[in-house]
C-alpha cells in the first residue's frame, strides 16, 4: 500500500462525511454542517492532485491506484451531483437533473462498457483524455460554486460542461471499440 494510494482510500473516505453533512445541514440549516460538508468536498477533491503528484512524483504508480483513483473522483462527484439535485431547501441552488442523468448516464454505460470490454477480451486500458480531465475539472468547479452558494450557474454553461463529458464519453467509446477489434490493451498515450 503506497502513500498514493493511502491518499485516495482516504479521499474515498471522505465522502460519507461529506453526504452525511450535506444531507444534514438540508434538513436543519447548521452553518455548522455546511462549513463541514464544503470542508470534506473540498479536501477529497484538492487530494486529488496531491496523491497523482505522490504517485509520479515518487514513483509509485500501481495497478490498484490505476483503478481507485479514477474510482474515487467518480464517487465523489456522483454523491454531490446526486446530493444537489434534490431540494435543499432553498440552502442551495441546484444541479439541473438533465445535467445528472448526462453525467451519471454516461460514466454508467462507460464502466458497462469496461465490464464488458474486460470480459471479452481478458483486458482493458482506460487511456486518461484530455476532455475527460476537463469534464471533471469543470463539475468540481460548479458543484464548489455552488457549496460556496455562488450565484446561479446558466442552462449555457450546464450545457458545455454536459458537452465536455459527451465528448469525453464518445472518446472512451472509440478506445474500447479499437480495444474490442484488436482483443486487447490500446496503445499507450
Amino acid at each position: 500500500m503506497t502513500t498514493a494510494n493511502q491518499i485516495t482510500l482516504f479521499r474515498i473516505l471522505l465522502i460519507p462525511l461529506f453526504v452525511a453533512e450535506m444531507a444534514v445541514y438540508f434538513q436543519t440549516g447548521r452553518e455548522r454542517d455546511w462549513v463541514l460538508s464544503l470542508a470534506a468536498f473540498g479536501l477529497a477533491a484538492a487530494l486529488d492532485g496531491v496523491d497523482g503528484y505522490v504517485a509520479r512524483r515518487f514513483n509509485q504508480r500501481t495497478p490498484l491506484g490505476a483503478v481507485l483513483d479514477p474510482t474515487a473522483d467518480k464517487l465523489l462527484l456522483t454523491a454531490a451531483v446526486v446530493l444537489l439535485t434534490f431540494d435543499s431547501r432553498g440552502r442551495l441552488a441546484r444541479i439541473p437533473g438533465w445535467f445528472a442523468a448526462t453525467v451519471i448516464g454516461r460514466d454508467v454505460l462507460l464502466s458497462a462498457g469496461v465490464g464488458v470490454v474486460r470480459w471479452a477480451r481478458g483486458a482493458v486500458r482506460v487511456r486518461p483524455r484530455l476532455a475527460g480531465k476537463a469534464a471533471t475539472a469543470v463539475q468540481m468547479v460548479f458543484v464548489v460554486w455552488i457549496l460556496l452558494k455562488g450565484p446561479a450557474i446558466s442552462a449555457g454553461c450546464w450545457g458545455l460542461a454536459a458537452g465536455l463529458s459527451l465528448l469525453a464519453g464518445f472518446q472512451y467509446l472509440g478506445d474500447a471499440v479499437q480495444q474490442w477489434r484488436v482483443g486487447g490493451r490500446s496503445r499507450p498515450a
